[in-house]
């Protein structure tokens, strides 16, 4: 048992050694979506390989509020019947798309397609209880700064 306890504090410098040396990949990959802003009460989620992006900003209850998806290709397909509005991301001016979730009718859906300079397609999306949050979760998007290397031409 004393050679435990005497061990303990090593095991705990050892651990705390870990936590601090995150390989730079794993580190990197953190910053990958567009940074939030400290009130908006959301965070993100995160999943991608060296050629795509998912971030998802995600409410306190679980609820996405809405999303990107980043690559050289997107399956989504603006239709010209399905116009909603105009809005600014990422520094475009865009065309607001009405879409729809199968699983949950009742939500609020918009999407957009903007192509970056790089190359990149960046297909955005929206979800919303009523029409004021979904006013205020495009106002919060569309504030975004997507100057991170993954939105930018660099």
């Amino acid at each position: 048992m004393n050679r435990i306890v005497r061990r303990l504090p090593a095991l705990a410098a050892c651990a705390l050694l870990s936590v601090l040396c995150v390989p730079p990949a794993l580190a990197q990959q953190a910053d990958e979506c567009p940074r939030l802003p400290g009130d908006a009460g959301l965070s993100w989620t995160q999943r991608g390989n060296a050629s795509f992006l998912v971030c998802r900003a995600i409410d306190e209850t679980g609820r996405e509020a809405f999303g990107l998806y980043l690559a050289e290709r997107s399956p989504f397909e603006p239709r010209r019947g399905n116009r909603e509005g105009r809005g600014m991301l990422a520094g475009q001016e865009v065309r607001w798309y009405r879409g729809e979730v199968a699983s949950e009718p009742d939500t609020l859906v918009r999407e957009t397609l903007v192509s970056l300079g790089n190359g990149q397609l960046m297909h955005v999306w929206l979800h919303a209880r009523d029409p004021a949050q979904l006013a205020r979760n495009q106002q919060l998007l569309e504030s975004l700064r997507f100057d991170e290397p993954r939105f930018t031409s660099n």
